[in-house]
């Protein structure tokens, strides 16, 4: 994993340094009205770098992760530029980049949506982009956190993107719960958390969910052509 982190690690920082301005764990049933949300604001309908994007995963864990946040989604990364070609960082296995269009095609029907934060074309800055590098460089190549542990040891893919966000600006992308705080009444989840956990569910937890981000008061939803 040290060489792994070692070959990656040149590639994610000349990705940082080449961005201008501003640029899984998770399955599917239905992908909802939010694909219809309009936004007043109208934001240029191109990918940016700093946008997120969210998909419903075809993961083993993703039916469980809908049920219990009551959303569609349950895999979340963040969108990256390098030489024309969009990327988006994420936490699977491991913390890596992967293309825009694999990514796309790895999720449920290729659905997908994309937000951005508000005013980000003054906001992610080009010094901003070098901190968020320094704060995502961190957990490159690391393992994928199936605990769901507050930790930087491993790490899942929310809590990647509200990581980084927190770390380079100060923004807290949805509020943090406690997993108790989630719906684990349905008997998919129930079984992902004994499965899990062996019957020492750590309910005290903190947690970030795709679905908690999604609904961030500091996000606009961008429709992509």
């Amino acid at each position: 994993m040290k060489h792994l982190k070692n070959l990656a690690c040149p590639f994610f920082l000349s990705l940082f340094l080449l961005i201008g301005c501003t640029s899984m764990e998770s399955e599917a049933t239905e992908v909802a009205s939010t694909t219809n949300q309009a936004v007043k604001a109208k934001p240029s309908p191109t990918f940016q770098n700093g946008d997120i994007i969210f998909q419903t995963s075809n993961s083993s864990q993703s039916k469980a992760i809908q049920l219990a946040t009551h959303s569609p989604y349950s895999h979340v990364g963040i969108i990256y530029e390098q030489k024309g070609k969009f990327l988006v960082y994420e936490a699977v296995e491991p913390v890596k980049l992967t293309p825009l269009k694999t990514w796309i095609k790895r999720g449920n029907k290729g659905h997908y949506i994309v937000k951005r934060l508000k005013d980000a074309a003054t906001r992610l800055s080009p010094s901003v982009l070098k901190k968020m590098k320094a704060a995502g460089e961190q957990y490159l190549g690391k393992h994928y956190d199936l605990y769901f542990e507050w930790s930087d040891d491993k790490i899942y893919c929310s809590e990647l993107v509200w990581k980084i966000y927190k770390e380079a600006l100060g923004i807290e992308l949805g509020k943090l719960q406690r997993l108790e705080s989630f719906d684990l009444s349905n008997d998919v989840v129930q079984k992902k958390l004994q499965e899990r956990y062996k019957g020492k569910i750590p309910l005290d937890e903190k947690v970030i969910s795709p679905a908690d981000i999604f609904e961030s008061s500091q996000l606009i939803t961008v429709e992509i052509p």
